[in-house]
């Protein structure tokens, strides 16, 4: 199993990080040790003062393909969710001013939240789809699948070009705008639609 990540997929975020727009998808990996377990709060680890949270859409993937054409992506996922891509941004500028790969600072323990799952044919549309990320009740996080620059199935045709996908694989599919530093007892809620999928305190 492996995390599979996109990064710069909504222009807002693109600007709020003063990054330059992408013209080619911006893919990294997360082992599966970065997943945080279920009802586990999330520790902020000691070599970051500024762990930002990252709300993102998810896509479960149901068999494996190589080289899918964007026109049967569709048949290779059954199930979205919602997660947090945790950063540990401080790590991650020093690594980028370096021209160093962003592993550190985007794959340690537990920076990988992977709330519930529902079924896709309960969403009208995979390109709308609303979530959003409340922090201690207010929402600091709110996106719609409509603004991403690659939607779900160009990132499917895309990643499996360059990596075989397999059952269980998960694509975090990027974040919109709004990210921000966590501390600890933090009340972090993610919400797909109305649903809520995940809920997890910070330490």
């Amino acid at each position: 199993m492996k995390l599979i990540c996109i990064g710069r997929n909504y222009t807002e975020h693109i600007k709020e990080l003063e990054n330059e727009k992408p013209t080619d998808t911006v893919v990294f990996l997360k082992p599966d040790t970065s997943i945080l377990l279920k009802k586990q709060p999330f520790f902020i680890p000691d070599f970051s003062e500024d762990v930002h949270h990252e709300v993102e859409v998810l896509v479960k993937i149901n068999r494996v393909g190589k080289h899918i054409d964007r026109k049967f992506a569709h048949k290779y996922y059954d199930e979205i969710g919602l997660g947090i891509d945790f950063t540990a941004r401080d790590l991650q500028a020093q690594l980028k001013s370096k021209g160093l790969p962003w592993e550190k600072a985007k794959s340690f323990d537990g920076a990988a939240v992977i709330g519930k799952w529902i079924d896709k044919k309960s969403i009208s549309d995979i390109n709308s789809i609303e979530f959003s990320l409340k922090k201690n009740d207010k929402i600091v996080q709110n996106g719609n699948t409509s603004h991403m620059l690659w939607k779900i199935d160009e990132l499917i045709e895309y990643v499996s070009k360059y990596f075989t996908l397999k059952i269980g694989d998960i694509i975090f599919t990027g974040t919109p705008a709004g990210v921000g530093r966590v501390i600890a007892n933090d009340k972090l809620k993610g919400y797909l639609e109305d649903i809520e999928m995940f809920s997890i305190t910070v330490k």
